[in-house]
């Protein structure tokens, strides 16, 4: 892939990941102790990470349903948490089954307000797949269990991450200090050909199209699906799964306030 643009996949294949990936994550809270510590989110419970998770969801849905024109004032929802925790393995199949609902009531290409680059209805679904797919990986690295993530679903999200995170300093305000000179950093999926090249300006910075072939000052690596784990925080660049080469002082800056 020679550029980033038209690496979304569909609304529809959106729709069966958060579905999927749900499941997987359900079957693995059933019964599980909710007082395990999550190791992607220090200081989460297994019970913290379910109820972040489709809390999400049920947000998302709400947004969707009413497509929201502007930035909302209250991020307010019933969440309609169970009393016990013994309870929250099938408050989130109904998260899911909420969000499932709200996807039948708006067109996803309908114009909509939304805190990233793509101003329509299907970003939240797409936002909501990432979401769901990176806490069901949370959910199994609590769980001792060897995550597989689907690697054109991986390459979507790596893509919407780095699409995305120029306009995330509202909720994640060190973004704001990726400023540079010219500095590039390219990421490389080894297994799909994603390429992604980031560009560092004194005023911000931004994917660069049609860059394939263009120099890089710092170079990262990997399957997509350990690019993805690695732009989440939940992989260490210094893990023997990837390749880094180039500017470590570039690539300390930007894993350093690119955390989302």
């Amino acid at each position: 892939m020679s550029n980033h643009s038209g690496r979304a996949s569909a609304p529809a294949v959106h729709r069966e990941a958060i579905a999927a990936d749900t499941a997987r994550m359900v079957a693995l809270v059933k019964g599980a102790d909710l007082a395990t510590p999550v190791p992607g989110c220090p200081g989460w419970t297994l019970a913290d990470l379910v109820k972040h998770t489709g809390s999400v969801q049920r947000w998302f849905s709400v947004l969707l349903r009413q497509c929201v024109q502007e930035r909302p004032q209250s991020r307010d929802v019933e969440l309609e948490l169970p009393d016990r925790e013994d309870g929250y393995a099938d408050w989130l199949t109904a998260s899911a089954d909420v969000a499932a609902s709200a996807f039948t009531t708006v067109d996803a290409d309908a114009p909509m307000w939304a805190w990233g680059a793509d101003q329509h209805a299907r970003f939240w679904v797409r936002r909501m797949m990432i979401e769901t797919l990176v806490h069901r990986t949370d959910a199994e690295a609590a769980a001792g269990v060897p995550s597989v993530i689907d690697s054109a679903l991986a390459t979507d999200a790596v893509d919407e991450f780095l699409v995305n995170l120029p306009y995330a300093a509202f909720f994640a305000p060190k973004v704001a200090d990726l400023r540079g000179d010219g500095e590039t950093l390219r990421f490389h999926s080894t297994d799909t050909g994603g390429d992604w090249l980031v560009r560092l300006r004194p005023d911000g910075f931004g994917l660069e199209p049609d860059a394939a072939d263009a120099h890089a000052d710092a170079t990262v690596q990997g399957t997509a699906a350990d690019l993805l784990l690695l732009v989440y925080g939940r992989r260490d660049r210094s893990s023997d799964a990837f390749e880094v080469s180039g500017n470590e002082d570039l690539l300390t800056r930007w894993f350093a306030n690119s955390a989302f």
